[in-house]
């Protein structure tokens, strides 16, 4: 993830000291939903770095079916976000009204909170619509003096979205995802490698084909979720698509290697008959 800028750094740790008692005493006094917003909108102004004015903007009634706020920058919406009352437990209906309304607005990011707990997620347009849960945060959770700690609040701060944090985050989450781990595991280079240190264990047992290895990873190593399904086609072709990029790449580099600057370099001389 990118590093925080200190000043950033700073507003968050003081913005975090400010909001805690106050989510604490709304949570307390089982605030409602427009309370809670008034706080969500503010904490997006201290915390986040956003104008609340020009970059905050209201979608809907609050009872209705649309995401409550819309973030933007410039003209540029970069995330929705459903509210819930701060004593509510989110659940998969409210998501389900945040990514729906993502949906009509073509919008790839919407957040989940009832003010102390903020989940973010990416929305996927696929037939039927998902969304991938890429990180949850508990603002009463966090010590605004450890920055280890609330460092992943970066992702939603204004500075954090101009430095594709976000896009970042999303993409480790994508690589260390199970579904992707398991096409890894039953890639080509990977097999032949378990195969030669098996080889290694058990020198007097004789080679094993990788079709073997294979199968006995898949029936009886690796769970069958991680393997089947549309997560895990979807995590299959992304992955050879990715190596294949890779070794593309590197084949261009090594047949076209960067040109020397012989600006410098003299002619030779002749010599002089």
């Amino acid at each position: 993830m990118s590093s925080i800028p200190k000043k950033v750094s700073d507003r968050i740790s003081e913005g975090l000291k400010k909001f805690q008692p106050i989510l604490q005493a709304a949570k307390a006094r089982d605030a409602g939903e427009s309370d809670t917003v008034t706080i969500i909108t503010d904490i997006l102004t201290s915390i986040f770095g956003y104008d609340k004015y020009s970059e905050v903007s209201s979608e809907q009634a609050i009872r209705g079916t649309f995401v409550d706020l819309a973030v933007k920058i410039g003209d540029t919406t970069v995330f929705l976000i459903e509210c819930k009352a701060i004593g509510l437990t989110l659940s998969p209906k409210h998501l389900k009204q945040a990514v729906d309304y993502a949906a009509n607005k073509g919008s790839d990011w919407v957040v989940l909170t009832n003010g102390h707990i903020w989940r973010v997620y990416k929305v996927s347009f696929t037939k039927p619509i998902d969304q991938e849960l890429i990180a949850e945060i508990d603002l009463l959770s966090i010590n605004h003096k450890k920055e280890e700690e609330y460092s992943k609040l970066f992702i939603l701060c204004k500075e954090g979205w101009q430095k594709s944090a976000i896009q970042d985050l999303y993409g480790q989450t994508q690589m260390l995802s199970r579904y992707t781990i398991g096409a890894a595991i039953l890639s080509e280079p990977v097999l032949e490698t378990i195969r030669r240190e098996l080889r290694k264990a058990f020198p007097d047992a004789g080679l094993v084909d990788i079709e073997v290895i294979s199968e006995t990873l898949t029936n009886e190593v690796i769970r069958r979720e991680v393997l089947e399904g549309d997560k895990a086609e979807q995590a299959i072709k992304k992955f050879a698509r990715g190596v294949a990029k890779n070794i593309k790449q590197k084949t261009v580099k090594k047949d076209h290697p960067p040109e020397t600057n012989q600006g410098n370099q003299s002619a030779p001389v002749s010599p002089v008959s």
